[in-house]
């Protein structure tokens, strides 16, 4: 982070120190965890659910801390020890600090949102771009009101590209992160229904989404899938200064994949952009296509050559548990993908691990827990996803949670008892149950959303 002065951040969150400003004080780094406060940080103590950083700006002082944000009472400040800069909200503070400083450093920004996919596209724009690019990312999963300003204020002062993922559950929530990051460009990368519980519908999801056009600078760039027809209507609102790309695998989108050849650990395609060069992702599934075609459709933006992004592309590494191949105890291959889960990209990983040759004789199986935020559509999208179970293509299926029994009531009809499992609510069960079925030469897929806890079955499955 580029160090900034007391003065310079009191006005730009419209703030006032709660006692004189040492001109000498800079910041240097912003944290609200106040154990990975190191000397020169300016400390943000959020407030929320049953914790108040205030609680913490003492340990934060104790680590070397120069200033904080307080919200609290006055007359409990710190003021002896610590510059304190007097705020209503500490969170917007923090926020008004990080377009403040994406304004400082001034890099190219591109902001990704969608109902899945995020992070993997995240991951492979800035992979394709490190050949010409200073780049800097969203680390981890940090795409929320809190985590992208932290991710904003960490970047480096080399930055010339900054790529950040915008997450969300509500409405208005990508709005608020596009203004604070004012992205060039923009993409969204599926309207599947990821928090349709609280969104209500597709239409409202897609309106969600859009929301990221809000910060948008003039003569930005918006691309999206061209399968995608409630981005099509809701982008007739739109400001008349984004100009808008299609990507996907149809020849009438702007942008498109095509000969697409899928392997266990690998995936190669041809794009539009140059059909002479042979592409490929070290990932299963053709979905992961349409995210390194929102990479590559980035790098001719930003005049990376062509040769040059695929190959970086062909190197990318995955945020872990996405789409992550481990080893089991007795050496079967396990694909982890129990950090988020939705319909459509739970359909997409059926269909592509059905379609992907095992070596060895061995079986493919699903093991599938809950999907969540469905609220009254959860019955019908989980019974939705026997479509992609085929006995002769995925030999097994183990199902886990209260939702996933409506699957399992279709899947009865489908599948042979013996290859046929489901537990409601007992992980050990599970385990167990996997323990004793998986062969050496077997892939397993493992795919729920994340507070399902399948984690704790790969954990078992792939310790020694």
């Amino acid at each position: 982070m580029k160090a900034i002065r007391i003065q310079d951040i009191i006005q730009c969150v419209g703030a006032s120190a709660i006692h004189p400003v040492d001109q000498d004080v800079q910041v240097e780094s912003v944290e609200f965890d106040s154990r990975k406060v190191t000397p020169g940080a300016l400390f943000v103590p959020l407030v929320g659910g049953n914790t108040d950083g205030h609680d913490y700006v003492q340990q934060a002082i104790d680590q070397g801390a120069v200033a904080c944000f307080w919200s609290a009472n006055p007359d409990q400040a710190p003021v002896d020890q610590i510059q304190v800069i007097f705020v209503k909200d500490t969170l917007r503070a923090m926020q008004d600090l990080a377009h403040y400083y994406r304004q400082l450093i001034d890099p190219i920004v591109i902001g990704i949102t969608g109902s899945n996919g995020k992070t993997t596209a995240k991951d492979m724009t800035a992979m394709s771009l490190t050949s010409k690019y200073q780049v800097y990312k969203t680390q981890g999963n940090f795409n929320n009101e809190i985590g992208m300003p932290y991710t904003i204020l960490s970047m480096p002062e080399t930055t010339e590209v900054l790529v950040l993922e915008m997450g969300m559950n509500h409405f208005g929530e990508i709005q608020r992160l596009s203004e604070i990051a004012q992205p060039d460009y923009a993409a969204i990368t599926l309207i599947g229904e990821s928090h349709i519980e609280f969104l209500g519908s597709r239409q409202g999801i897609a309106q969600a989404k859009l929301e990221i056009l809000a910060g948008m600078q003039q003569g930005g760039v918006l691309v999206y899938p061209g399968n995608e027809p409630l981005i099509d209507q809701a982008l007739e609102k739109a400001p008349t200064a984004i100009t808008c790309y299609r990507f996907g695998f149809d020849p009438a989108d702007d942008f498109y994949a095509y000969d697409i050849h899928e392997e266990y650990n690998k995936t190669y395609f041809r794009t539009s952009i140059d059909g002479n060069v042979l592409s490929s992702i070290p990932i299963i599934g053709s979905y992961n296509v349409s995210n390194a075609l929102i990479a590559l459709t980035f790098a001719q933006f930003l005049q990376v050559p062509i040769e040059q992004a695929i190959f970086q592309l062909s190197q990318f590494e995955l945020t872990a548990n996405r789409v992550q191949w481990l080893k089991t105890h007795n050496g079967a291959k396990l694909l982890n993908d129990a950090y988020n889960a939705s319909p459509t990209s739970m359909r997409a990983i059926l269909h592509s691990l059905g379609h992907v040759e095992v070596e060895g004789g061995g079986r493919k199986i699903a093991v599938l827990g809950d999907i969540l935020e469905l609220g009254a559509h959860s019955a019908a999208y989980h019974r939705g996803l026997a479509e992609e179970l085929d006995p002769e293509r995925i030999e097994a299926v183990y199902l886990f949670g209260p939702e996933m029994v409506n699957l399992y009531e279709v899947l009865q009809e489908q599948y042979p008892e013996n290859r046929l499992f489901y537990e409601r609510d007992n992980h050990q069960t599970l385990i167990q149950a996997l323990q004793r079925a998986i062969k050496p030469e077997d892939v397993i897929l493992v795919k729920s959303s994340f507070g399902v806890d399948l984690l704790q079955v790969v954990t078992a499955l792939t310790q020694a």
